[in-house]
């Protein structure tokens, strides 16, 4: 169980599922094809700065322990171009919509004890019994990424995803609604303006570590 919040706190956090109709973004595992992404030269503008960003995305999840494979996936997934295999995120390149989607799965993944992890995959995903709670804690793991790496949130935040709520879930972070941070600190991975002053630390969006024990 997770630790008890504020019923303010609490009341927020209920109606922003609400609002945007409690999405819980569920992908499908599936048997790969390794594929490599489009040539740089050969993409668009828009495309091009989609691909720089996302190759920047990929390099931070490997360096924190989160690994990327880029393989062809042969059925449809919750997510175009993405899926969860043993705690690996699978990227089919030619069918990847938004690329900001990466750092979203991998808050799923990140928020999950270690132990847990190396198994993890869209099925584990549904079926937890604090996937709710994971979710938020998962949207608020990819909006601190976001600043760590110095990314726009809407490039996570699109109103494609999130039942078309990405400019709401943005807004409210910069605002510094965080939904999601109670529970990320409770599983020690960043602490709120209170806590990391007691702490000396930064507070939230600054991560002391990036996955759970």
């Amino acid at each position: 169980m997770f630790g008890a919040e504020s019923g303010s706190t609490c009341a927020f956090h209920v109606e922003f599922l609400n609002k945007i109709n409690t999405f819980i973004e569920i992908d499908q595992v599936l048997p790969v094809y390794f594929k490599n992404f489009p040539m740089r030269s050969s993409l668009p503008n828009s495309r091009l700065m989609e691909q720089e960003l996302l190759e920047k995305c990929i390099s931070f999840l490997n360096s924190i322990g989160i690994g990327v494979v880029l393989d062809k996936i042969n059925r449809k997934a919750f997510l175009p171009g993405l899926s969860i295999e043993n705690g690996c995120i699978i990227i089919d390149s030619e069918s990847l919509q938004y690329p900001g989607d990466i750092l979203h799965e991998a808050g799923h993944i990140a928020v999950v004890p270690a132990l847990e992890r190396v198994k993890l995959d869209a099925t584990e995903i549904e079926k937890r019994e604090n996937r709710e709670a994971e979710e938020m804690m998962a949207i608020a793991w990819s909006y601190a990424a976001c600043i760590y790496l110095e990314i726009d949130p809407c490039f996570v935040f699109h109103d494609k995803g999130y039942k078309g709520g990405g400019s709401y879930i943005a807004e409210n972070f910069r605002e510094k609604r965080y939904f999601g941070l109670p529970m990320l600190q409770w599983i020690g991975l960043t602490a709120d303006e209170n806590n990391a002053a007691d702490l000396n630390i930064k507070p939230f969006p600054h991560m002391i570590k990036w996955l759970r024990d």
